[in-house]
């Protein structure tokens, strides 16, 4: 059979378990791994949750450490184009050849009557390619919450938890604080923790269970700080002083995701890794991370920014105000439907001139006209389109030299974008 037939022949198989939908809990996964022969022992994991810059921080880290000759391993979500973007070492994408085997051999051990979901699925596989590969150090970004999401089986040897915002609710809990305690279920014995999160009761419950855990807990603004600067950013933590440092994403909040990378590094150092830091500095600059703040053309402008809660789209808002100068604003809006729609639009609108309503080919995506119907209320010029292309399509007819195109809402959105503008780069899966 073709190898790219059975790819696509198997990568179906992994997408028909998301009709088993989101399921908390440990004992799928860690039966799926014991099936595969164990493949936690013997790795170094960093494990990252939080609501936002997750990816960013893990981008940082996986640079700044690539940087020093350490080899990688790199598990994110979603992907944006390929299924194969969720599964690195040393910036590589897993081979699709790979991919097939790894599927084939978690089928065999699958039990019908219990399947996994969808990313219990993807995070065994995950896993078991890692211990084959047998990186440095493997970084694993959380999918949801923390204490009973998949990649929580880890015992890592430093967990980060970015920052807090309202969720998920519907899994995490109503409050920021009962969020914060999800979360928290990253922090484990004897691991140090580090976080951005700015809340002070949040703040409060970290510190008391790393207390429990005897754990240290390195704090943003206590422990390690950061000022953005006219020569660049600035940063302060206990052993290291940098300045002048560029990162290689871009944005305001990207500034505090590149500070809690440099703080990681500290702390690694401390556990016996060598991270220097011209190895810092050159890390920082050369870590990229597509459909974040991704500047794609000039002139007009095409921004393209994955941005799917308030606090995100806020920050991308703040971004473009305070770094971008631009006649008018042509919004490409696509946004699943289980997201926080009227904080979204609240945001997002009022500095919109004309706005596209669209909708990624994905089963969770509000329809264009549903998006349109509950943007009523701010009365601006627009239209719909079936499809991501078209809406790009008609965006680039209407926005003249000195005008923004600006991509957001989710990045499902931003990945068929990205498949717009780089259709050999981000090809997609086709399956």
């Amino acid at each position: 059979m073709d190898s790219e037939i059975q790819y696509r022949k198997e990568l179906n198989y992994l997408y028909s378990l998301q009709k088993h939908g989101i399921k908390f809990g440990l004992s799928k996964t860690s039966n799926l791994l014991e099936g595969m022969d164990n493949p936690l022992y013997g790795q170094n994991f960093i494990h990252i949750a939080g609501t936002n810059g997750k990816g960013s921080v893990a981008s940082f880290l996986s640079s700044i450490l690539q940087e020093c000759g350490y080899s990688v391993g790199l598990y994110t979500s979603p992907h944006l184009a390929s299924f194969t973007e969720r599964i690195k070492v040393n910036s590589s994408e897993i081979p699709q050849e790979r991919l097939v085997s790894l599927i084939r051999e978690l089928r065999s051990i699958v039990v019908t009557e219990e399947p996994p979901t969808f990313f219990e699925a993807v995070t065994a596989l995950a896993l078991r390619y890692f211990a084959q590969e047998n990186p440095d150090i493997v970084i694993l970004e959380v999918g949801m919450g923390g204490r009973l999401d998949a990649t929580n089986l880890v015992a890592p040897v430093l967990s980060i938890i970015t920052n807090i915002s309202l969720e998920h609710q519907e899994f995490l809990g109503d409050s920021l604080l009962e969020i914060a305690e999800e979360k928290a279920g990253v922090i484990k014995p004897e691991t140090p923790l580090i976080t951005g999160v700015k809340q002070e009761a949040i703040q409060e419950m970290f510190n008391r269970k790393c207390q429990e855990n005897n754990s240290g807990i390195h704090l943003l603004g206590r422990d390690f700080d950061f000022r953005q600067q006219p020569e660049g950013l600035e940063y302060q933590g206990t052993n290291i002083r940098m300045d002048s440092i560029h990162p290689g994403l871009s944005g305001e909040h990207q500034s505090q995701n590149a500070a809690l990378a440099v703080a990681a590094s500290e702390v690694l150092n401390s556990k016996g890794f060598n991270i220097d830091v011209p190895s810092i500095r050159s890390g920082l600059q050369s870590a990229a991370w597509p459909g974040r703040m991704q500047i794609v053309k000039n002139d007009p402008y095409v921004v393209l920014d994955g941005a799917h809660n308030p606090e995100a789209l806020l920050a991308l808002t703040n971004t473009l105000q305070k770094d971008f100068s631009y006649g008018k604003l042509y919004l490409v809006l696509g946004i699943m439907e289980d997201k926080d729609i009227e904080g979204l639009l609240e945001i997002i609108l009022p500095i919109s001139d004309y706005v596209i309503y669209s909708s990624p080919d994905y089963f969770r995506a509000l329809t264009p006209g549903e998006l349109e119907s509950r943007s009523q209320a701010w009365n601006k010029e627009g239209a719909t389109a079936n499809s991501i292309p078209a809406a790009l399509d008609m965006a680039e007819q209407k926005a003249d030299s000195g005008d923004m195109i600006l991509v957001t809402g989710s990045l499902f959105t931003v990945g068929e974008a990205l498949t717009y503008f780089f259709p050999v780069e981000f090809a997609p899966d086709n399956t």
